[in-house]
C-alpha cells in the first residue's frame, strides 16, 4: 500500500490527576520535609524540652525552686567536666559547638559564598539551586561540613577554591575530602558472613555526591605532641603514633602493611621510627614482634637500641675505602636475603592453611625498619650487591604482607630513581619537604592539591607531616611524638626481647579516632 502523503494521527492517553490528589502529594513532599528537618534539629528539642520543664517549674513550684534546679544543674555539668572530660566533650562540649558553629558561622555565608564562587545553577524555573549544607561535626580543633553537591559537580570544583573557604569562614586551613556512599545492606552482608568464619573481603567503596569540608580553627600541632602510653599488648592494627589536627590520635595498621616515610634533614623522622618501636615496646619483650634493622648512617640512629633488636646491621656510606664500603653493601644484601629465607619458610608452613600469618610469640611479627633507604638502592656502587639488594626488597615489599613481614623505610629523597618500589607502600608518611612537586611524589598525584603542602611546614616543627593510607585518597596531617635519647635508654631496659616485665611509663593518651565518637549538628 503506498503512502498517501498525510501523517497518521496518534491519540496520546491523558491521565489526569484530582486537585486532592496534587494537594496531598504537594503536603507530603513539604511536610516529610519539614519532618526530616527536626528529627534533625537536637539542639532545638533541647532546647524546647528545657523551656517546658522551667515553665512548669516556675508555675508550680516558684522561682526559688527553678534557680536550685539550675544551679545543681550547672554544678552536675561542672563535675562531669573535671571527673570525665572525654565523654563531657562528646556529649556536651562538641555538640553545643557544633550546633553553634552551624548557626553563627557557616549557615549565613553559605549561599552568598557558593554564588561567588559559581557553585550554584538554576533549575527550568529559573529557581536557584545551592550545594546542600548538610551538618557540621566540631571538634575543640576542626569544623567538619558536610555538602551534598549538585548534579554535575566534582570534588575537584571545591578543591580549588579551598583557599577561598578557608578565607571566608575565618579558619586556618581548609581540606575537601570526599565522602563514599553508605552501604548499611552491604556492610550488614559482610559482617554476617564474617561472624560464620567465613573469609570475605569488605565490600569496595563506592563515591557519592557528598563531601566533607575540613576547617581547621585552631592548631594542635603548633605545641610537642606528648608521648602515648605504651599498651600491655600492642594492637597491630591500629597502633597510636601521632596526633591529628582534629587533636584526636591518628593510628597506624602495621599488620600486613608497608610504611615508607620521606622527609627533608631535620624533619622528624626519627620521631616515626622511634615511636613506632616504643608502641611496640611489649610486644618486643614478649617475642610477638621482632625488630631487624639496617642503619646505614654508621649505626648513629638505632645504635642506641639495638638491644631491642633481634638482628642489627650497620654501614657507612661515607666511607673512601672502596674494599669496605663493599662489604657493607654486601653485608646489606645478605641481611636482606635473610629475611627472605624467613619469608619462604613462612609460605611453605602457611601454605594451605592459613592465608594470612598470626603474630605470636615464637613466631612474630617480622619488622624490617631501614633508616636510609637510598643506601640500599640508589647509592649503592657494587652491582652485584645492588642486584642482590634489589631483588630482595622487591620480594619483601611484594609478598611480605600476607607471611608477617612488614617493611618500614625511611629517606629523604623520594625520586622514582632513588625509591624504584615506593609503589609497594600503601601507607606512607611525607614530613617537611624542599619542593613542591615532592608532595605528589610521596604520596601520589593530586595529594599536594588535597593539601599535603610539605614544602611549607616550617623548620620549627619537626614531626609534623601528613600521612595518605592505602584506602583513603585524602592525606591526614598529623605530628608524632619526640623520643629522646633518656627514653631510649629506658625502652631498652624495660622491653629488650626477654626482659621482665616491669611497668612502663604511663603516659595519659590522647582521645582516637577509633573510640571517640564525634557529634553533629
Amino acid at each position: 500500500m503506498g503512502r498517501t502523503g498525510m501523517d497518521p494521527k496518534v491519540r496520546t492517553e491523558a491521565f489526569k490527576i484530582g486537585f486532592a490528589t496534587v494537594l496531598l502529594l504537594w503536603l507530603g513532599r513539604h511536610l516529610g520535609g519539614a519532618v526530616w528537618w527536626l528529627v534533625r534539629q537536637p539542639a532545638l528539642w533541647v532546647a524546647a524540652v528545657s523551656w517546658y520543664v522551667a515553665w512548669r517549674l516556675w508555675t508550680g513550684s516558684g522561682p526559688l525552686v527553678l534557680v536550685g534546679v539550675a544551679v545543681v544543674l550547672v554544678l552536675s555539668l561542672i563535675a562531669w567536666r573535671v571527673t570525665s572530660p572525654g565523654s563531657f566533650r562528646g556529649v556536651v562540649a562538641w555538640p553545643v559547638r557544633s550546633w553553634w558553629r552551624r548557626v553563627t558561622v557557616y549557615r549565613s555565608d553559605w549561599q552568598p559564598l557558593m554564588t561567588t564562587l559559581k557553585l550554584t545553577a538554576k533549575d527550568s524555573g529559573d529557581e536557584l539551586l545551592v550545594p546542600e549544607l548538610l551538618r557540621v561535626r566540631s571538634t575543640a580543633t576542626v569544623d567538619k561540613v558536610r555538602v551534598r553537591m549538585l548534579p554535575g559537580q566534582v570534588l575537584a570544583d571545591f578543591a580549588k577554591n579551598a583557599d577561598r573557604f578557608a578565607t571566608t569562614f575565618q579558619a586556618i586551613d581548609c581540606r575537601v575530602r570526599s565522602i563514599h556512599r553508605p552501604q548499611v545492606l552491604r556492610m550488614l552482608v559482610f559482617r554476617i558472613k564474617r561472624a560464620t568464619g567465613r573469609i570475605v573481603e569488605p565490600p569496595a567503596p563506592r563515591p557519592s555526591r557528598v563531601l566533607e569540608l575540613w576547617f581547621l580553627v585552631e592548631d594542635p600541632l603548633n605545641t610537642p605532641t606528648p608521648m602515648f602510653a605504651v599498651p600491655d599488648r600492642p594492637n597491630l592494627k591500629a597502633l597510636g603514633l601521632a596526633v591529628g589536627e582534629d587533636g584526636l590520635t591518628w593510628n597506624l595498621r602495621l599488620l600486613a602493611n608497608h610504611l615508607l616515610i620521606i622527609g627533608a634533614t631535620g624533619a622528624g623522622k626519627g620521631s616515626v621510627l622511634w615511636s613506632l618501636v616504643r608502641s611496640l615496646g611489649h610486644g618486643i619483650r614478649v617475642g610477638l614482634v621482632e625488630l631487624w634493622v639496617v642503619d646505614p648512617k654508621g649505626g648513629m640512629e638505632f645504635a642506641a637500641g639495638q638491644s631491642l633488636c633481634a638482628r642489627y646491621c650497620y654501614g657507612d656510606d661515607d666511607t673512601t675505602n672502596t674494599d669496605a664500603k663493599r662489604s657493607f653493601e654486601l653485608t646489606y644484601a645478605e641481611f636482606l636475603e635473610a629475611a627472605v629465607a624467613k619469608l619462604r619458610e613462612r609460605q611453605r608452613r602457611l601454605r594451605g592453611i592459613f592465608r594470612m600469618h598470626r603474630p605470636a610469640p615464637g613466631d612474630p611479627l617480622l619488622v624490617i625498619l631501614i633508616d636510609e633507604i637510598a643506601s640500599l638502592t640508589a647509592y649503592v656502587t657494587d652491582r652485584d650487591a645492588k642486584k642482590r639488594i634489589e631483588a630482595a626488597l622487591n620480594l619483601l615489599l611484594s609478598q611480605g604482607r600476607a607471611v608477617g613481614v612488614v617493611v618500614v623505610g625511611a629517606g629523604q629523597d623520594a625520586r622514582k630513581e632513588v625509591v624504584a618500589m615506593r609503589g609497594l607502600f600503601p601507607t606512607r608518611v611525607a614530613l617537611r619537604l624542599n619542593e613542591a612537586d615532592e608532595a605528589d611524589m610521596v604520596l601520589g598525584t593530586g595529594s599536594r592539591d588535597r593539601g599535603a603542602r610539605c614544602e611549607e611546614i616550617p623548620t620549627a616543627l619537626p614531626g609534623v607531616g601528613y600521612v595518605r593510607v592505602e584506602t583513603n585518597p585524602e592525606p591526614i596531617r598529623v605530628r608524632f611524638a619526640y623520643i629522646d635519647d633518656d627514653e631510649i635508654h629506658t625502652m631498652c631496659s624495660l622491653y629488650a626481647p626477654g626482659a621482665k616485665q616491669a611497668a612502663g611509663l604511663r603516659i595519659p593518651a590522647h582521645a582516637s579516632h577509633t573510640d571517640t565518637e564525634e557529634v553533629t549538628a
